[in-house]
């Protein structure tokens, strides 16, 4: 292509004590400037987003739920709920109380059972993620699980609340049969409230248990149910990435290995996924955040959904047996690496496998895709560094490529961008021809 600017130039002789001044001369020049295409292709991958858990990223960020620990499963479980009208120390014969139970058997384990003693008083409500969000003309299906245990309780009312406690929008749901039901309605807000609270009460005195009270948007990321908010992915989706890595960075790790990152217990029934805390809770001294969990609404299955929504190469990183090496750096014994191993090989399946012959496939179609998702890219640690990385990294690397050829693996040369660990990582991963090397440092 050509283009012709026009270029002025200024030339200025100035004075100086063995000079006289000089006037200013002014000249106008036209060059014709020819460029030709570059002879280098880009690849859309060199380009893409790196998601993290942090910051209330999924949990009150992506992820549209608009309750906080909406089944109880927090470690403190009454975190993001109050009872304004009970106290601890009495039989709070003029309103009720709730407990926790807890059924071991199960993976989502904890659910409430509510005493009502005198509904004009007993009020539970819910915060939200720092207040709730709510839009003037939107639609919120409002949903729960509930057991009529005993008594008479008839009906679960509920209403937003705003700031000032002044009622936004209300409904509500009758109680017909025994045994654990789920129950669905839908409240519709007339004005927008930028930090509204849930309050449930009750018509009728006794006992109930419930469980995964829900209040999620109709208006999602391609209006699905329980999905993501349509806004942020909005966002996300003008950047037109080339890939998206997933769930995070020092979360895959784990400030232990017990709260690693183990993406078998997000993905199926949403209701049966396994709450963890989020290792960001306690991962600046001087910021601690109690309230931060990981319910996996926002599980492998929907990043891989996303991924293939924002025409973006989905890039899940694993972890690889080592824990946070800035926390614990607790480290899983070599003997005991195979289950690590075998939850990477069956990623692949999940995400790749055939529907009718494998497990994990199956697991995928059951679960609204039957299409493969056609997965290439799969990350070994985070941003490990050290022998103790190198040596496992051996292991993962031979056992996918072994039933897996095609899939390319990422490795880490650690979290800094000089150093003996970066050069010990680099040099070790060129030796073992590596094919990609994240160079996930900080500067």
């Amino acid at each position: 292509m050509s283009t012709k600017n026009t270029i002025l130039f200024i030339t200025m002789s100035l004075g100086c004590t063995l000079f006289s001044a000089q006037h200013t001369t002014v000249r106008t020049y036209n060059l014709d400037l020819k460029e030709n295409p570059a002879p280098v292709t880009i690849q859309p991958t060199m380009y893409g987003i790196f998601f993290e858990d942090i910051n209330f990223a999924a949990d009150g960020g992506l992820y549209a739920e608009l309750i906080k620990n909406r089944s109880f499963e927090f470690d403190e479980p009454f975190t993001g709920w109050k009872q304004p009208n009970t106290k601890t120390l009495s039989p709070n014969l003029d309103s009720g109380f709730l407990t926790i139970y807890t059924d071991h058997s199960k993976s989502n384990k904890n659910y409430a059972r509510i005493t009502v003693l005198n509904n004009k008083n007993y009020l539970l409500e819910n915060e939200g993620f720092r207040g709730i969000g709510i839009h003037e003309g939107a639609k919120y299906d409002f949903s729960f699980d509930l057991e009529n245990v005993s008594g008479n309780i008839a009906a679960v009312n509920a209403r937003l609340v705003d700031e000032s406690g002044k009622e936004i929008a209300s409904v509500s749901t009758i109680i017909k049969q025994k045994g654990w039901q789920k129950y669905n309605t839908v409240l519709q807000t007339p004005r927008t409230v930028e930090k509204a609270k849930l309050q449930i009460t009750f018509t009728g005195n006794g006992v109930v248990n419930m469980d995964m009270i829900s209040l999620f948007p109709q208006d999602t990321w391609k209006n699905r149910k329980g999905g993501l908010r349509r806004d942020l992915v909005q966002k996300l989706d003008d950047l037109q990435p080339g890939f998206l890595r997933f769930p995070g960075g020092c979360i895959v790790e784990g400030r232990t290995l017990a709260e690693r990152y183990q993406w078998k217990k997000t993905v199926g029934n949403v209701a049966d996924r396994e709450y963890l805390i989020n290792k960001w809770s306690t991962g600046f001294p001087h910021r601690l955040t109690p309230d931060y969990g990981q319910s996996f609404g926002l599980g492998f299955f929907e990043y891989f959904q996303l991924s293939e929504d924002l025409g973006a190469e989905p890039v899940p990183i694993l972890s690889c047996g080592m824990a946070c090496q800035f926390n614990t750096a607790e480290l899983v014994k070599m003997e005991d690496l195979d289950p690590y191993v075998q939850d990477a090989l069956d990623l692949i399946e999940f995400a790749n496998g055939d529907s009718g012959t494998t497990k994990w496939g199956k697991l995928r179609a059951d679960m609204g895709h039957a299409k493969p998702f056609n997965l290439k890219l799969i990350g070994v640690g985070n941003e490990q560094w050290g022998p103790d990385y190198i040596e496992r990294y051996k292991v993962f690397e031979k056992a996918i490529h072994a039933k897996y050829p095609g899939i390319k693996i990422i490795s880490g040369s650690g979290p800094s961008p000089d150093g003996e660990f970066f050069e010990y990582g680099w040099k070790e991963l060129k030796q073992l021809s590596a094919q990609i090397v994240d160079e996930h440092y900080y500067n």
